[in-house]
């Protein structure tokens, strides 16, 4: 049958992780226990920056949009996925595929720039502490947030306008457990070259360049802590940064594998591994990372649970 005589597609099918029902049941418990720490995690770490007056400096406002952009970025995926773990016939919407991406690709995209924007944060604490107030203003801050969300909005946009404006006929298979782009373009009734070369562009400006800005920031971090003669002063910088670096590399890492590489013609079984780390573990990670080894934050979360403690004997 010709592609003119196929009909267009109007759901697609998700191959999910695993076909064996009780590894689906096993992934089930494992996601559910995952996402549950994800949310609660995320609005913790929300909740106790909005409530503590210590907490509301430049570096824990960008914590609270990180951690808002964790919750939409693992809630666009991880409700769907249970879902799917429960029922035999794995499906979503086109519609439901697209408005998936959007919100993938704008908290994703969001949390690449918020964490650049976080190191420099870290190189003005670091590099520049006399300055600090007077560059890191609360103008300033709100104006790097407002350009990470406007970045992520930005790229979102150009990858969904290239990648459904393609046709989608007769297949409508995607071996993945979510609508991710590269799995997406597999069933492409059309070339597609040059959504492919878009996306790559749009991958360069959110990923590499972060990067970049990162590295540089780190590099010059480091270069001052060896230049300190106080050894205490050293811990404390390496532990400012510690938290940031470890979400940096989780984040980054796994994200380069998945989209600046060659779009092969299929997914493999490595590619979903490496997407279920991004999408599902790094979300609930960030906060279990910042709140271990943030002394500010154990001592809010401490005063919440005092002031609750109280109020329960009052």
């Amino acid at each position: 049958m010709g592609k003119e005589n196929q009909t267009f597609v109007t759901e697609f099918i998700l191959l999910g992780l695993s076909q064996d029902l009780q590894t689906q049941i096993l992934l089930f418990v494992l996601f559910l226990i995952i996402y549950l720490l994800t949310v609660l995690g995320n609005l913790l770490i929300i909740i106790l920056i909005f409530m503590d007056s210590r907490l509301h400096t430049p570096m824990y406002f960008f914590l609270r949009n990180l951690s808002f952009a964790d919750l939409c970025f693992s809630t666009s995926i991880v409700p769907q996925v249970l879902f799917h773990f429960l029922v035999k016939r794995k499906t979503i919407s086109f519609l439901g595929c697209m408005t998936q991406i959007v919100v993938f690709l704008l908290a994703g995209c969001t949390e690449c720039a918020l964490l650049a924007v976080m190191s420099y944060d870290r190189y003005v604490a670091v590099c520049k502490p006399l300055h600090y107030s007077s560059i890191m203003t609360q103008k300033v801050c709100l104006q790097l947030a407002i350009g990470s969300w406007a970045s992520g909005a930005l790229v979102s946009l150009v990858d969904n306008t290239f990648t459904f404006q393609l046709p989608y006929q007769g297949q409508n298979i995607i071996n993945h457990y979510f609508c991710e782009l590269p799995a997406l373009l597999k069933v492409a009734s059309a070339d597609t070259y040059s959504t492919e070369m878009a996306i790559f562009a749009m991958g360069v400006v959110m990923l590499l360049v972060p990067v970049c800005l990162i590295l540089v920031s780190y590099w010059n971090i480091i270069s001052t802590v060896i230049q300190m003669q106080s050894g205490e002063g050293r811990l404390k910088a390496f532990s400012t940064c510690g938290s940031h670096l470890i979400v940096v590399v989780l984040f980054y890492g796994s994200g380069i594998f998945d989209y600046m590489r060659p779009n092969s013609k299929t997914t493999k079984e490595q590619d979903k591994m490496v997407s279920v780390f991004y999408t599902v573990v790094t979300p609930m990670l960030n906060p279990i990372i910042y709140s271990l080894r943030n002394k500010d934050v154990k001592g809010a979360l401490r005063k919440l649970a005092g002031r609750k403690s109280f109020s329960q004997r009052q």
